[in-house]
């Protein structure tokens, strides 16, 4: 059996205190393969200041010489194998369950792999997460058991990614396109010329659709 991948709670970055999580509204942010958990952080000067930002640090290390941490391999002949962005999932759940369990809510932002193992971790377990944002990211093929309450919920997505982004294969692009519509309440923009990258643009749309959260979780 394979050893649960355990997320690094030290390494977390916090725009508030984690011990006063009550009552507030949670955003994860996980970033992309080769980055750490400085990468995505400075996006909260983008975001509603409602909410609590936890910047999460990706389980594993890339093989020498690439730099930062990843959250799943790419590398090698299972580098495609969908069963290590669950892992990877799995452990995000698992950080939530220890250290998020008070939120009044808790969404998703990752970028690149950190975007396919949010839309993964929102697969494994429906009820726990409220929206997610997945930039330049992907869904991973194959069947999830929570897929059928997934498309019952029909949680809000947003998906961002660029016309000239070429590290994204395009069958996994093609995939997320008939995937996503058919189970979410999909939202979102292809940007023209934009690589494998955030523009100001796009986080000026992910700000509009994160207001709209706000207003829809503060409503119930």
């Amino acid at each position: 059996m394979t050893e649960a991948l355990v997320l690094d709670a030290d390494a977390v970055l916090w725009s508030a205190d984690p011990q006063a999580l009550a009552g507030r509204h949670l955003l994860l942010l996980l970033h992309g393969y080769g980055a750490d958990e400085h990468d995505l952080y400075p996006l909260r000067a983008y975001l509603p200041e409602q909410f609590a930002v936890a910047s999460l640090a990706a389980p594993l290390a890339p093989p020498w010489p690439a730099p930062g941490r990843s959250w799943y391999p790419i590398e090698g002949l299972d580098g495609r194998d969908p069963s290590h962005v669950t892992r990877a999932a799995e452990a995000v759940i698992a950080w939530v369950d220890a250290h998020a369990a008070g939120a009044a809510s808790i969404g998703l932002l990752g970028f690149s792999q950190g975007g396919a193992v949010s839309l993964q971790a929102l697969r494994l377990d429906p009820p726990r997460f409220a929206y997610a944002v997945n930039l330049s990211g992907y869904v991973t093929p194959g069947g999830m058991p929570g897929d059928a309450e997934l498309a019952e919920r029909r949680p809000p997505v947003f998906w961002g990614r660029g016309t000239n982004d070429d590290v994204i294969p395009g069958f996994l692009v093609e995939h997320t396109t008939q995937w996503l519509p058919e189970r979410v309440d999909l939202s979102g923009r292809v940007y023209q010329g934009l690589t494998h990258s955030v523009s100001e643009a796009e986080l000026a749309d992910v700000r509009t659709f994160l207001d709209k959260r706000l207003d829809d979780l503060d409503g119930d």
